[in-house]
């Protein structure tokens, strides 16, 4: 039987945008920042949220959705500190709006002001996947190659912030902090960077300012939401 070939002229992943979008809108509405943290791989997105909720101390009402491919190890290393659940792929190499959702519904938290996700350990895949987020943050850590927004430019120009993690080790590895930053924003030229050494608390007064300005910001779209 002979092939036919049907042009659609939509993306196949339309749908998913448009309602990402949507719940994007509804979470400014409620005043609920939603935070999408990126990277490699050991980077350290679980030591900064961990960090982040002690920094808060309650102050602020925040929770996580945590993305792993197996095991729900980080979201038991959270557990104490702040609401979260697990989110595993099994397999797959990024999260999808779906499983967000429904990560979403057995959360079950309305009146947030902070919604993180910890993404999938992956600087290519999670680039191309809206999670509804009004904050990429992507995590370069000092451990890692100082070039790599040159060498994955899509995961740097779709974020609005750069953290370096691990800073306390700079002065041991070989890694150029200001090169990082002057190389990611060739590619995005409005990055917003913080340094920090979440374990032992250094910069993240820092980082969650930047959390907290980039909220203001959204309230003032949506005035009712301050209320």
């Amino acid at each position: 039987m002979p092939s036919v070939t049907i042009p659609v002229n939509r993306p196949v992943d339309a749908s998913l945008r448009e309602q990402a979008a949507r719940m994007r809108d509804e979470f400014r509405r409620q005043g609920t920042l939603v935070v999408n943290i990126v990277s490699s791989p050991g980077a350290g997105k679980t030591t900064l949220l961990e960090a982040t909720a002690k920094h808060w101390g309650g102050r602020r009402r925040i929770a996580v959705l945590v993305g792993d491919i197996a095991t729900d190890r980080d979201a038991e290393r959270l557990a104490p500190w702040v609401p979260v659940r697990q989110l595993t792929t099994g397999g797959a190499c990024h999260l999808e709006l779906p499983l967000v959702q429904r990560g979403l519904a057995d959360l079950n938290l309305p009146n947030l002001e902070f919604l993180f996700i910890e993404n999938i350990g992956n600087l290519v895949c999670p680039a191309s996947h809206d999670l509804a987020e009004h904050l990429r943050v992507v995590l370069l850590s000092t451990t890692e190659g100082d070039d790599k927004p040159g060498k994955y430019p899509k995961m740097f120009r779709t974020s609005q912030a750069l953290v370096i993690s691990k800073g306390d080790l700079l002065p041991y590895v070989p890694f150029d902090a200001s090169r990082a930053v002057e190389d990611a924003r060739r590619i995005q030229p409005e990055l917003a960077t913080v340094t920090v050494a979440a374990h032992r608390g250094e910069g993240v007064a820092a980082w969650c300012e930047l959390l907290e300005a980039a909220r203001s910001r959204m309230l003032a779209l949506s005035p009712a939401a301050a209320k």
